[in-house]
């Protein structure tokens, strides 16, 4: 688990960082990012069917006061800590689902938005090859 969640945001870093330079790096960073959170939910669920506790639901009214947290002004982690580090089990690892939820809901749409402007503008090689193209036009 531990392993699954240290790969999801060193992905996410990576593929930020290869932003400037690769869109098509990028992409690929991402969704590797989505893929490792996915099998970190899967090891949450695991857990919780594993020692008997419940899942809830999405529209279970602890999920959405967890959901709603996001609003806060100024969150960060102490935002979730009571939940994660000083509620039983059943609360910390369904606080982590709705948070791997909500990570994957906004990785979901970074894709989607990636792929479009890849789609339309390319990758970084072709914008410079069209740039240098429309200069050497230009001069001519």
């Amino acid at each position: 688990m531990v392993q699954a969640a240290r790969s999801g945001k060193q992905n996410i870093a990576e593929g930020s960082m290869a932003s400037g330079t690769s869109k098509k790096t990028e992409l690929k960073l991402i969704g590797v990012a989505r893929a490792s959170l996915e099998e970190l939910l899967l090891d949450y669920k695991d857990f919780l069917r594993q020692k008997g506790l419940r899942l809830w639901g999405k529209d279970h009214p602890q999920s959405r006061a967890v959901r709603g947290l996001c609003f806060k002004k100024n969150r960060s982690y102490s935002t979730y800590k009571t939940n994660i580090e000083n509620g039983p089990p059943e609360i910390a690892a369904n606080t982590l689902v709705c948070l791997i939820h909500q990570a994957n809901y906004l990785l979901d749409r970074q894709l989607r938005a990636l792929g479009k402007d890849f789609l339309e503008e390319g990758g970084f090689t072709e914008r410079l090859y069209r740039a240098r193209f429309q200069s050497r036009n230009q001069r001519a």
